[in-house]
């Protein structure tokens, strides 16, 4: 019973030690489809204290032990909480090996009486994704050696969660810019209809991701709430972050996040680049006024980016995890003729691009936040079928999203066709850590050959 995996990552042991150490650590090893989730990481590796709930309800407490606390070689933490210690015992060695100055072996040993079958995806989830996570942290080190200070909206979302921690384990610091009493030095209370004059003094990059969903039903009201919560509010961002700049007491970057309904709803076998014209329609109108608010940022000397972010896929929120319960039901099918463009985005994938937006100088104006090659609504959807091993036999007619949506939304959302392109990121050499569907797919739901 238990497990055991190794692998090697391409970094020192100190390093890789390190990035155990800080937050958001946990978070970034917490696979979305674990029955757990993470409710608070542990401040100490020698005898902190992480809390998880298993199904939303059941408390798992992860103990770290001080007498297997051996840095940079080992640490150790045990479930403590009742009930599950007495049915499922489990004690977590997590050992580090130097291969040589650049290599180092992770090896992850478990003692319980779950079988290794139970748990190897997870644990296959954690070694990749880690790996993955040092080279994201290696080309991050050397655009920017030293921490930065990162003010952020929208922590609390899907982007926002997996972004933060992508940040904090590369050693910056993240202030989240809340609408709540602040509850910590890492939290700024934050009035989108009126920021606060000094909220981003002391902050090197601000990075905007807060706003009302685009998904859901077109009507009047939901097309202004949209707008209301993603026009506005960044230009007040971006006349506070301007005026900061003038004083030399705010960020020099501001990212600011879009969408790839900038190029409207139908342009069919067109390959969209940054450089295509807007397109037509109440989204491509909202996502075109939106990029003009972050203006008076970039007028003060300001780096701005708009990151154009595509369909993310990710099995933690969004539209993957809302068809998955189809999925697996194998009620999925594709749409219409499924021949509609669908320029999507790894979870891990889009995290990175904000990332690299706040370090890279070379960012500048929109960048399209998608995979390099997109693909037809069919081939999505028979590839996510093959991932979960269900039949994709059952075809969603045409007017049935419209329904639900009405019919504007449904040409918006679910009949969209888009050929989105991520030149600028192309240009520089960014790398896609899953750039092919079936690999990112695979990965969010721990489905590995």
């Amino acid at each position: 019973m238990g497990i055991t995996r190794t692998s090697v990552v391409a970094d020192s042991i100190d390093e890789v030690f390190r990035w155990h150490e800080r937050p958001g650590a946990f978070h970034r090893l917490t696979p979305g489809f674990a029955p757990m989730k993470l409710r608070s990481e542990t401040d100490s590796l020698a005898d902190g204290q992480a809390v998880l709930a298993v199904g939303g309800l059941i408390p798992w407490v992860a103990s770290h032990q001080r007498d297997g606390y051996s840095p940079p070689n080992q640490f150790v933490d045990k479930l403590t909480s009742a009930p599950l210690r007495f049915v499922t015992p489990w004690t977590h060695t997590h050992r580090f090996d130097a291969v040589d100055s650049g290599h180092t072996r992770i090896t992850d040993t478990v003692r319980t009486p779950v079988p290794a079958r139970a748990l190897a995806s997870m644990f296959d989830y954690r070694h990749r994704q880690l790996a993955a996570d040092i080279e994201t942290q290696k080309w991050a080190r050397a655009l920017q050696p030293t921490p930065l200070t990162i003010g952020m909206t929208g922590v609390s979302g899907t982007i926002g969660t997996s972004l933060s921690a992508l940040a904090t384990t590369g050693g910056h610091r993240v202030i989240s810019l809340v609408r709540h009493a602040p509850t910590g030095p890492d939290e700024r209370r934050w009035d989108p209809a009126a920021p606060a004059a000094d909220l981003l003094d002391g902050l090197d990059v601000l990075i905007h991701l807060a706003g009302a969903s685009i998904a859901g039903r077109f009507t009047d009201r939901h097309v202004a709430a949209v707008r209301h919560s993603r026009v506005e509010p960044s230009r007040a961002l971006a006349e506070v972050a301007a005026a900061a700049a003038r004083d030399q007491r705010g960020p020099s970057v501001f990212v600011c996040a879009s969408a790839i309904g900038f190029y409207g709803d139908s342009r069919g076998d067109e390959e969209l680049t940054e450089d295509a014209v807007a397109g037509s329609g109440a989204i491509a109108d909202i996502v075109k006024d939106w990029e003009s608010a972050c203006t008076p940022a970039a007028e003060a000397g300001i780096r701005v980016v708009n990151i154009r972010t595509g369909v993310v896929q990710s099995s933690s929120g969004g539209m993957l995890k809302a068809l998955y319960p189809l999925f697996f039901l194998g009620l999925g099918g594709r749409i219409g003729n499924g021949r509609q463009w669908l320029a999507w985005v790894g979870g891990d994938d889009i995290a990175d691009i904000f990332y690299r937006a706040a370090l890279d100088k070379r960012l500048v104006g929109p960048v399209n936040a998608v995979a390099p090659r997109p693909v037809r609504n069919a081939e999505w959807t028979s590839t996510l079928g093959r991932v979960l091993s269900r039949p994709t036999v059952l075809p969603v007619p045409e007017f049935a999203p419209g329904l639900l949506l009405k019919p504007e939304g449904s040409r918006a959302l679910a009949l969209a066709d888009q050929r989105v392109v991520p030149a600028a990121l192309t240009a520089i050499g960014h790398p896609f850590r899953t750039p092919a569907l079936e690999d990112t797919l695979r990965h969010q739901f721990g489905r590995y050959r």
